[in-house]
């Protein structure tokens, strides 16, 4: 039976109209595993039935499926009924609650300030709010700012956590090629001896060289490659071995994870807005200077240099005429025996080793 303070509300000129009924969850993992909250956001046309809505004008928005409720870029569902509101083809929005709409204020209010303009309720699970009455307005204003608080504090409590398993060294990333977590999750140097021989060539070369260009010239000039651990995803734990690049050569020696150091904040990602046909927001990525690295634990796990040389390497990568220098050969005969198809002997732990 219809609450009588329901039905005050709920008028014919409503039912008139459609009745939007928005389905939305964050990501692609809460849409396959959070099925109950999904059935409870599609029976939601189900209580439209109940108040009135003849099914003919029942809609069932869920383009928006695993997309958050941040932004309304890539919302497809959200703009459309943003837009059936403004032309006053609905009647009612339906949603679970506030944050299946919006998590953002600003695209909250705009909706709530178009649906008094238009007439258009707000429905979801605990009542029906009309905006064009300031006591439901006043309410649905608290429920959209309470929306993006709760999206704050889970932010927070995540970084927190993350942060304090950082200071630790517990927290787990990607790690470089030479280096992998073996099963009790600590970091130790990867069993195939080509990729360690790999690694420490490279830091010794550039050790007798000062430059990233030497390196990569002598792995040319003696058909060396470099390999790649993958770690994540499909290809988890599979080495592929390529040519050695100067961007390459450069990352390794400025990743003090060689020097067998944890190193937590190396990066800083800002957002910046990017030109285009629509507005878009993407994280753009720097560098963190050294003395500026918030957790930093030295001996954390076995290195291929020590923290002296690696603090050695950044210096003379940075100083002056250190890239242009004529690069002298040098005996390496004792890093390497019979070289083999990839330039390294061949060793038992060759195949893929997952992390």
């Amino acid at each position: 039976m219809m609450n009588p303070s329901f039905a005050s509300k709920i008028r014919p000129e409503h039912l008139d109209r459609l009745a939007q009924v928005y389905v939305r969850q964050s990501t692609p993992i809460q849409v396959r595993e959070n099925t109950a909250s999904g059935a409870r956001q599609y029976d939601l046309a189900g209580r439209a039935r109940e108040l009135g809505w003849p099914p003919e004008r029942i809609q069932v928005i869920d383009q928006d499926q695993g997309h958050t409720g941040a932004y309304t870029v890539g919302r497809d569902g959200f703009q459309y009924i943003v837009a059936q509101v403004g032309l006053g083809r609905t009647g009612a929005v339906f949603c679970l609650e506030a944050s299946r709409l919006a998590r953002s204020c600003s695209d909250w209010h705009r909706l709530i300030e178009i649906c008094a303009i238009t007439n258009t309720l707000v429905i979801d699970e605990n009542g029906v709010y009309d905006p064009t009455q300031y006591a439901d307005r006043l309410l649905l204003g608290f429920l959209g700012t309470m929306s993006e608080a709760e999206l704050h504090l889970l932010r927070s409590r995540l970084l927190g956590c993350k942060l304090k398993k950082a200071s630790e060294g517990q927290l787990r990333f990607r790690l470089p090629t030479g280096l992998i977590y073996d099963p009790e999750g600590r970091t130790v140097f990867d069993p195939d001896e080509q990729v360690q021989q790999a690694i420490r060539l490279i830091l010794d070369l550039f050790e007798q060289s000062a430059s990233a260009l030497a390196v990569v010239q002598h792995f040319a000039d003696h058909h060396l490659q470099c390999p790649t651990r993958f770690w994540g995803g499909a290809l988890d734990g599979q080495l592929i071995w390529s040519p050695l690049s100067h961007g390459r050569v450069l990352d390794i020696l400025h990743n003090p994870e060689y020097a067998g150091v944890y190193v937590y904040g190396r990066t800083k990602t800002r957002p910046v807005c990017l030109p285009g046909e629509e507005p878009r927001i993407k994280g753009r990525t720097r560098r963190v200077r050294p003395e500026d690295w918030p957790f930093l634990i030295p001996g954390h796990h076995p290195g291929y240099i020590t923290w002296e040389q690696f603090q050695r390497n950044q210096r003379r990568i940075v100083s002056p005429g250190t890239e242009g220098r004529t690069f002298w050969p040098v005996r390496l005969s004792r890093l390497y025996t019979i070289p083999s198809r990839r330039g390294y002997p061949e060793s038992p732990g060759s195949a893929a080793v997952s992390n």
